[in-house]
């Protein structure tokens, strides 16, 4: 007869115990390792930041793990660790569309984590310009959605302003209608940012008919006005909710799921290769016929996969054009290089945005 004993919660509970404080100590030597490394790169004046190494670290932990953690989590784990162990080095201070708790905003902690400063400012050019000036490190902005497409004042800034792209988000959104007493009964007024609204057009035609809806700048700021309003409501993230006490009416009332934001990092230059990479090029055409299709032509016969192509007005100068583009490639690698100088011979404009790590995962905005 068999006399093993079977453990109780409490002894389970030690053990978790023990774990968790062997994790800890394991935390507090890896970032003491992170902070050597800092001062050997300061030494040796390399960057930072390695996305081919940070690659290299996701893929063999996701391969040692053989699925017996939720690979997500996994992922999201050591993303908040590294992270705040690259910060260690250096703390970033990151500009964003404020105020507080918008979706630019839940996408910048999405990719630098909980250790960076945030910075909130109230307009998209603003984050340009800080950027642009030195004045922070960092950026984030929109720069498309899934179901309503190029955010243009993002666009436009790229005109006006000289930062370099290194790193992109995609950030699946979910809308929240919230207000500070959580009946929808109190709601006289619904107030977001434009496309948000857009993207609840019918929810909110079919459920608040004889409600207004007022355009403001951000999410954010929309969910501030309903913290000091009881009877305006705001369609706003699920970091709102926490940061201003809002209560849920519903939750979910986009149009339609799976609706993705795409967010880019800005910073003063781009990263080193990290083997999965997109390119993005700002370009004017020669005013003369099939300059486009040449210029496409250049892209297909080295190549190059076009991941997008958006064309945006130049102000001040009727029915002229630049053109966005996104290349799946690095400027280091041979066939991107090769496209880009063929393509400056070919244009009156050409601006190399950046290359930076492709996104390889949707985060959730609700996580």
């Amino acid at each position: 007869m068999s006399t093993k004993k079977t453990p109780d919660i409490s002894n389970v509970r030690e053990r978790i115990d023990t774990i968790d404080n062997t994790i800890l100590d394991l935390l507090k030597q890896r970032i003491d390792c992170a902070k050597d490394i800092g001062q050997l790169k300061n030494e040796s004046n390399r960057a930072k930041w390695d996305p081919l190494r940070e690659r290299q670290i996701y893929e063999r932990l996701t391969e040692n793990n053989q699925g017996i953690f939720p690979d997500q989590a996994l992922r999201s784990i050591f993303h908040e660790i590294i992270t705040t162990c690259r910060l260690s080095q250096k703390k970033a201070t990151v500009a964003y569309l404020g105020p507080e708790a918008t979706f630019t905003h839940l996408a910048g902690v999405k990719y630098f984590g909980q250790s960076a400063n945030y910075k909130a400012l109230e307009s998209i050019g603003d984050v340009f310009a800080e950027v642009e000036k030195g004045r922070t490190e960092y950026g984030i902005v929109p720069v498309e959605n899934s179901i309503e497409g190029a955010v243009f004042s993002t666009l436009d800034s790229f005109m006006k302003y000289k930062t370099k792209i290194c790193g992109e988000v995609q950030l699946e959104i979910s809308h929240n209608l919230v207000c500070r007493s959580g009946n929808i009964e109190d709601i006289q007024t619904v107030a977001s940012h434009a496309q948000p609204l857009a993207q609840c057009r019918e929810w909110l035609r079919n459920n608040l008919p004889q409600i207004p809806t007022l355009p403001v700048f951000s999410t954010g700021a929309a969910a501030q006005m309903a913290a000091n309003n009881p009877n305006i409501g705001a369609i706003a993230s699920s970091l709102a909710i926490k940061t201003y006490d809002l209560q849920v009416v519903v939750k979910g009332i986009e149009d339609y799921r799976g609706n993705t934001t795409r967010f880019l990092v800005l910073g003063p230059k781009s990263p080193s290769p990290s083997g999965n990479d997109r390119t993005s090029l700002l370009l004017g055409l020669m005013d003369r016929p099939g300059a486009l299709n040449t210029a496409l032509t250049v892209l297909s016969e080295e190549g190059i996969n076009l991941a997008k192509i958006e064309s945006r007005p130049i102000k001040g100068k009727h029915w002229k054009y630049l053109f966005f583009l996104d290349m799946m490639g690095h400027i280091e690698d041979e066939k991107i290089r090769r496209g880009c100088e063929r393509l400056k011979e070919l244009c009156s404009y050409f601006d190399w945005l950046g290359s930076y790590p492709a996104c390889e995962e949707i985060s959730s905005a609700d996580a």
